[in-house]
């Protein structure tokens, strides 16, 4: 996949979004003339997939000096804990207030990436697409939808995420839509009419009456166009599960509607990805949300190792960088 450049907000370059002590730290240090070119390690708390790199890199790129080095682990690599992913050496004036910023995109973007990675290898080869971004704050919804991609999804609901990862946004239609029309098959032929060849006709079927139900009254309607069903039924309603996906699968089937794909969305986890699989529920894909926009971050932390090329280390850690040949040259 061809990413975009990742978007740097004005707030970030200049140190809004870091802890103040960096920004004093920084001011003191050039009003004392101290500035030694360090090296600085990150390393995250436990195990998972590496999300972020570019993000940092794309930071560090604005504020290092043509001397500044970054080593790191490539985007989408496994890590074990403390292992070092990331090695920055240059003056430690050129990027000491980005501290923050460095470890809070490796930790979110990671914890998301590696939920995705669950779903997927519990989804056995079924893709799995991201629907979270109702569950963060907008300003890191891409973010988290990119994240979702390195670890694994196939796409995302989001325009900004997708394009990030370099993948085209995937979405069906909101039950807000639906109950506007009043109709489910009124709003899925509206939609059909409206929207460009390329985008897939899928349609949500649990807004009105029965699931098997709309599914065969959408796929009469529109025939061979139709791509695919969406079940998101509520859990007031008991939620999906995998009998219902089993009868409008039969139902589909023999009404001769064979080629329409069934996805499934609505609380999906990875137990309950591996549930509808290991009873042979015919889903072919899924829909994932609070899963992976919910997931917790996963703590990195960074330590200067080395001042002007000699070691050092606060107490309780090793003096000295580390080394990890896994780590390649980023700039």
């Amino acid at each position: 996949m061809s990413e975009a450049p990742f978007p740097l907000s004005s707030e970030v370059l200049a140190g809004d979004t870091s802890d103040v002590y960096f920004l004093r730290t920084n001011r003191v240090m050039e009003l004392e003339g101290v500035n030694p070119r360090v090296a600085m390690e990150a390393f995250p708390s436990g195990d998972g997939i590496l999300c972020g790199m570019k993000e940092v890199l794309a930071l560090l790129g604005k504020s290092l000096p043509a001397d500044g080095e970054v080593w790191g682990l490539a985007e989408g690599e496994p890590f074990r804990s403390k292992e070092i992913v990331l090695r920055i050496v240059a003056p430690y004036l050129s990027f000491g207030i980005y501290e923050t910023a460095i470890l809070g995109i490796l930790a979110h973007e990671s914890g998301w990436a590696t939920a995705a990675r669950e779903c997927v290898e519990a989804a056995r080869g079924l893709p799995i697409v991201s629907f979270g971004a109702r569950h963060v704050h907008p300003a890191v919804a891409g973010a988290m939808d990119y994240a979702a991609v390195v670890g694994g999804c196939v796409s995302c609901s989001t325009p900004l995420g997708a394009r990030l990862a370099g993948v085209s946004p995937s979405g069906t239609m909101p039950h807000a839509m639906i109950l506007c029309f009043g109709d489910t098959v009124r709003a899925a032929v509206a939609f059909d009419k409206h929207m460009p060849p390329e985008v897939p006709r899928i349609v949500l079927v649990d807004t009105f009456h029965d699931e098997p139900e709309e599914a065969l009254k959408v796929a009469e309607a529109l025939g061979d166009r139709l791509y695919g069903v969406r079940l998101d039924t509520p859990g007031e309603r008991g939620g999906v599960t995998p009998d219902l996906v089993k009868e409008a699968r039969a139902r589909l089937d023999l009404a001769g509607f064979q080629h329409v794909r069934i996805f499934v969305s609505g609380g999906v986890t990875p137990a309950r990805i591996r549930e509808f699989l290991e009873v042979g529920a015919p889903v072919d894909s899924f829909g994932v949300g609070s899963y992976i926009s919910g997931a917790s971050p996963i703590d990195f932390t960074a330590d200067i190792k080395e001042v002007e090329g000699q070691p050092v280390a606060k107490r309780g850690r090793i003096p000295g960088v580390i080394a990890n040949p896994r780590l390649q040259r980023a700039i």
